[in-house]
């Protein structure tokens, strides 16, 4: 993305929101998306270590382990991701504003429309996997992590969600654009897939949370 030379991992939040407020085209709801979902992963990060050597949570602590891992992947990943959505609809809006005069230059512009717009696609549904990626790790340390922070989780559990529905609905928008029927029926499916998956899984954390419910330790055969 184009802030300056600034990524926006390196903007501070004030910054980034005024950025997203202005009428500039980027960042908009697709890099917005992939930052909501940087702090739920963030959150998961954040309980697997406040689980951490809590000889309360001992037999846990493999999972504290790896669900600290994967939060941490996962906010870097989301911030890349933040980046490459500004910079796929960068290269969208370059291509519309090629000549269209002749028509040579008709049929340039659209394979680089249908170009752009397959990544303007891909980028977001690397997104949507990531967010199910996110709502499984907080889903391994529900009722297997510190309790003071149960909620925590069910906040991480409803920014993957919302995350994966945005990040969705720029999937989506782009199809069109690509103009190949079966990438389309592919990608549609996917999203479909991913995002039952996300909302059964994030369903899954925010009743365990509510309940005050413990649950027994993830085996190696059950990541």
């Amino acid at each position: 993305m184009e802030t300056g030379s600034q990524r926006f991992r390196d903007l501070t939040l004030g910054d980034f929101a005024e950025e997203l407020a202005s009428a500039a085209p980027v960042p908009g709801g697709g890099s917005a998306s992939a930052v909501a979902a940087s702090l739920g992963a963030g959150l998961v990060t954040m309980v697997a270590a406040l689980s951490t050597d809590r000889p309360r949570y001992a037999a846990h602590a493999a999972t504290h382990a790896d669900a600290g891992a994967r939060g941490r992947e996962l906010v870097d990943r989301f911030l890349t991701l933040a980046d490459r959505d500004s910079d796929a609809y960068a290269g969208f809006a370059a291509a519309l504003k090629l000549p269209k005069d002749t028509d040579e230059e008709r049929l340039a512009r659209s394979a680089a429309l249908a170009a752009a717009a397959r990544v303007a696609s891909e980028v977001p549904m690397a997104c949507v996997e990531a967010c199910l990626e996110l709502v499984e790790a907080a889903d391994m340390l529900a009722g297997r992590s510190n309790v003071n922070a149960a909620s925590d989780l069910g906040v991480a559990s409803l920014l993957g969600e919302a995350a994966a529905q945005g990040a969705a609905a720029n999937v989506l928008v782009n199809l069109p654009s690509v103009g190949d029927d079966a990438f389309a029926a592919d990608m549609s499916g996917r999203v479909d897939r991913l995002l039952t998956e996300v909302a059964s899984t994030a369903r899954r954390i925010r009743e365990v949370v509510a309940a005050g419910e413990a649950r027994a330790p993830l085996s190696t055969s059950n990541p």
